[in-house]
């Protein structure tokens, strides 16, 4: 979705987002929709919450979806239904944002770490099988910036060896296999609303997919406490409930996601080309081909060399630009009790080494695209 916005200065700022012009886009919509909130007197689990997680269940055809407070909340209520608990391993992906590991770490689990694809930045099925052990109480692969992890690998793995899958889809809401959506066919898929997401709050939010009735269930009670009715609590469970205005906001925004999504794919797309017409493929690593699989792009994400140098000369021509993840986790502070050490996983270390997220938001034009590709290739052919 490329807006036919008015020619800009060279010099104007390329944010990697911008937030306030995503708001602009539908403001008198959303804050129509957060008064009708405020002058209801319902906030917190009421019409909003219901009309959102039935709209989010048809939009992905899953089965009955949660609204929840964050994404990672959303990864620790699927660990709790499963009764993950001290002496448990959950196997991970070391290249991921904190959360998909630091959850497992709160219920006094295990994470258990084995390395990447570099094609697709996406956790290695083979490398998670030969991981498994009687204690696995899950696995967790993550679709790292909207891109699929192997899920027929994983599945395959998973059902010969009885052990469940959990989706970190908290990047991946649009992003499918063969027409269907990631984050449905697993035992849980876990799913973020982070203001910077293709579909995002304003503030914290996230919400969770359930592909059991009984877990289902379950999980519902554990989001308020694990009550089974007015203050009778079978399970000690927390507040995880997602509330009307942050509902209200995201069922207009819901409304505009696939061209939202779209636009990322066609940005996706002309950068491609226009690093391949400038030679500069020879000197970056582009995210693989997509094959039977629809890319969502929450980011653009190369391997690039110098990349802390390019950063800096980006920031001086005022284009943004990310780099998610600069430590990879199994080299992070608060699990060197894990004993892994540099070396542990090379391709995820690698990856954090040399990965660079361009803009790709559906706010650009094909202008700034240009201007940012014409920027790399003053860095790298110069």
């Amino acid at each position: 979705m490329t807006h036919s916005n008015p020619p800009v200065s060279a010099d104007e700022p390329i944010p990697l987002l911008d937030l306030a012009a995503v708001h602009r886009a539908q403001a008198a919509e959303i804050e129509a929709a957060v008064l009708q909130v405020l002058r209801s007197g319902r906030y917190v689990l009421g019409p909003e919450v219901d009309g959102l997680e039935k709209e989010l269940a048809a939009y992905l055809s899953s089965g009955p979806v949660l609204g929840l407070s964050s994404g990672t909340d959303a990864i620790l209520l699927a660990l709790m239904t499963l009764d993950v608990g001290p002496g448990d391993e959950v196997i991970t992906t070391p290249f991921t944002f904190f959360a998909t590991a630091g959850t497992v770490a709160r219920l006094g689990a295990k994470p258990v770490f084995v390395d990447i694809d570099r094609a697709t930045h996406n956790i290695d099925p083979k490398a998670v099988e030969a991981a498994i052990t009687p204690r696995t109480k899950a696995v967790l692969p993550v679709h790292l910036f909207g891109r699929a992890a192997d899920l027929d690998a994983l599945t395959a793995i998973c059902k010969r060896r009885g052990v469940p899958i959990i989706e970190d889809c908290a990047q991946a809401i649009g992003t499918r296999i063969r027409g269907r959506s990631v984050g449905i066919d697993s035992a849980f898929g876990t799913w973020s609303f982070f203001p910077s997401k293709n579909l995002g709050a304003a503030g914290d939010a996230g919400f969770l997919t359930v592909n059991d009735l009984a877990l289902f269930d379950k999980a519902k009670s554990l989001r308020a406490h694990g009550e089974i009715q007015r203050y009778h609590h079978r399970w000690v469970g927390g507040n995880f409930r997602i509330d009307e205005l942050q509902a209200a906001i995201l069922r207009v925004k819901l409304r505009t996601l696939d061209a939202e999504n779209s636009g990322r794919r066609r940005h996706a797309d002309l950068y491609r080309q226009a690093i391949s017409a400038r030679g500069l493929d020879r000197v970056l690593r582009l995210p693989a081909p997509e094959g039977d699989t629809t890319h969502s792009y929450h980011q653009f994400t190369l391997e690039v060399p110098r990349r802390d140098e390019c950063v800096e000369f980006l920031g001086k021509r005022k284009i943004g630009c990310g780099v998610y993840y600069p430590v990879p986790l199994h080299l992070q502070e608060c699990f060197a009790s894990l004993g892994y050490r540099r070396g542990s996983f090379p391709q995820a270390e690698e990856a954090a080494a040399r990965v660079l997220s361009l803009p790709v938001n559906g706010r650009l034009t094909d202008a700034q695209i240009e201007r940012v590709v014409d920027a790399l290739a003053e860095f790298y052919l110069r």
